[in-house]
């Protein structure tokens, strides 16, 4: 089993004209598992960011926003993991992910960025042993810009199919807590199969 995680880091731009949009669904997730977990998040200013100390399932987890923009995601984290000495093992992103569709969600460890910026300046401030809880919004049709993509707002059955693959997520995070994302990945996965296969 791999070592408890410390830390669960929600990707997105901060401010209300970004809240809705696709770039924010690391966000969406740690709102969901904090609203879950009634854990109120509040200013962190050494770590720019909103953060809280959850207790899940008897657990301990740091859930965090980073505050600032997406490109400077790593920020957060080079603070995060000096200030209480973390692992990059210990800390799971959360992000959007272009190459799954919306309403899957995958568990991995380690990788390159896949040109997302938030991922790039991260695996630049702590490397790239991190675990990414990657939430599909799929890609945009063909001769669609990214970045309005990206920056635009789900359709509401795109969103819903999205808010289920961020309750399977939260459903498994357990699991990842205790420090067997395998077990996570593979209840994950498995559901996510299923969902999109109607079973």
């Amino acid at each position: 089993m791999a070592a408890p995680f410390a830390a669960l880091v929600g990707l997105g731009n901060p401010g209300p004209e970004y809240a809705d949009t696709r770039h924010n669904a690391g966000y969406w997730l740690v709102d969901r598992i904090a609203a879950r977990s009634d854990c109120a998040l509040r200013a962190e200013p050494k770590l720019s960011a909103l953060a809280g100390r959850a207790r899940i399932e008897g657990l301990e987890v740091w859930l965090v926003k980073p505050l600032t923009f997406m490109n400077e995601s790593g920020t957060t984290l080079g603070a995060l993991c000096r200030y209480y000495r973390l692992t990059p093992e210990q800390v799971l992103v959360a992000h959007d992910e272009l190459d799954l569709p919306p309403g899957s969600a995958r568990l991995k460890k380690g990788g390159g960025a896949g040109g997302h910026n938030g991922l790039r300046d991260i695996i630049a401030r702590i490397g790239a042993d991190f675990w990414r809880l990657r939430i599909g919004i799929g890609r945009p049709p063909p001769r669609r810009d990214l970045i309005p993509y990206v920056l635009g707002r789900a359709g509401k059955a795109e969103r819903e199919v999205i808010d289920t693959a961020l309750e399977r997520s939260a459903e498994v995070l357990p699991w990842v807590l205790q420090g067997d994302p395998e077990r996570a990945m593979n209840l994950l996965h498995r559901d996510d199969g299923e969902a999109r296969h109607g079973a």
